[in-house]
């Protein structure tokens, strides 16, 4: 494979428990790559066998963006993204293939996206002529820079005094604004394999794989995460196996409703992540979807052939 025909990033995507980081791994062995972890809870230090981040997988091959922050910590997309676009350069400075490897489809689209959002400053004087008004009032003034898609900025009046911050910030800085949104940022030259599951066999493998969890220690994990210090609101703010495990374990459901809940949730979840990713195309970022359990040799062709077409730079 010429060095000039390889993408800036290659992805693997699809749901949870199709075998992303396995595949992610036979890649970086193939074509001499490292991964670049786009999971959302699998930087948290501590959070192992909740978050599968499964390293007994990665043999000798070098990976990214695990274990980066302390458990409790409230990591969020700007961040990500600047530690993304951080391993990324390291990655090709050493003339390796960055392989974006999750299934947070927003941190895979925004990294893949081109996006690069600024650290915006307090704006103390901002701030000071906002004092006085309401969380209604906050919004109307939000809806006055740019469309509400969702209401999660005007959730809490925090939340939309840091959105009014952040588009005023934007307004002061048009380069650095035009960069922060997907219709003017410079997408990276990427390839992204979907791994494709049946329905039956993806409940299969969840079921399968939460009875392992258990079995293999999760509610332990999550006893000395709280023992250690953690707030439990904190575990339960990063949702399913911390949610649901942590409830558990402070005393609000038994262990059968924990086991059931769990699976419910983590089954929406994986609908959820294929709803996004469906989207992802939709919205200009093309997925090569794939049999998840093809034999391994066939996968690797498979990927070999879609990098020969990618035209070269």
């Amino acid at each position: 494979m010429k060095k000039n025909q390889l993408p800036e990033v290659l992805a693997v995507v699809g749901p949870t428990a199709c075998g992303k980081t396995r595949r992610g791994v036979q890649i970086a062995k193939a074509f001499g790559g490292e991964i670049i972890s786009g999971d959302s809870r699998q930087i948290y230090r501590g959070m192992d066998i909740g978050t599968g981040k499964d390293l007994c997988e990665y043999g000798d091959v070098k990976y990214h963006l695990i274990d980066i922050a302390d458990a409790g910590d409230k990591y969020n997309l700007h961040r990500y993204l600047q530690d993304y676009n951080r391993a990324e350069k390291e990655i090709i400075s050493r003339g390796n293939l960055p392989i974006l490897c999750g299934g947070t489809g927003m941190y895979v689209e925004a990294a893949l996206s081109g996006l690069v959002m600024p650290e915006v400053p307090r704006n103390e004087e901002l701030r000071m002529s906002l004092s006085g008004k309401s969380l209604e009032e906050l919004t109307k003034i939000l809806s006055g820079y740019k469309t509400l898609h969702n209401t999660t900025d005007v959730d809490t009046r925090d939340r939309a005094l840091r959105a009014i911050e952040i588009q005023q910030y934007y307004v002061e800085h048009p380069e650095e604004a035009a960069n922060a949104d997907k219709a003017t940022a410079r997408p990276k030259k990427s390839l992204v394999i979907g791994l494709d599951i049946p329905r039956e066999d993806r409940r299969q493998k969840i079921s399968k794989r939460l009875a392992a969890r258990l079995d293999e220690g999760m509610i332990d994990e999550i006893k000395s995460l709280i023992e250690g210090g953690v707030d439990p609101d904190d575990l339960i703010y990063y949702g399913l196996e911390y949610k649901f495990v942590t409830l558990h374990v402070i005393g609000k459901l038994s262990l059968d409703e924990m086991k059931r809940q769990l699976e419910i949730a983590i089954h929406q979840f994986a609908k959820r992540q294929m709803t996004w990713f469906r989207g992802m195309e939709r919205r200009g970022i093309p997925i090569n979807w794939m049999p998840y359990d093809l034999d391994d040799d066939v996968f690797i062709e498979e990927v070999g052939n879609l990098l020969k077409k990618l035209p070269e730079t």
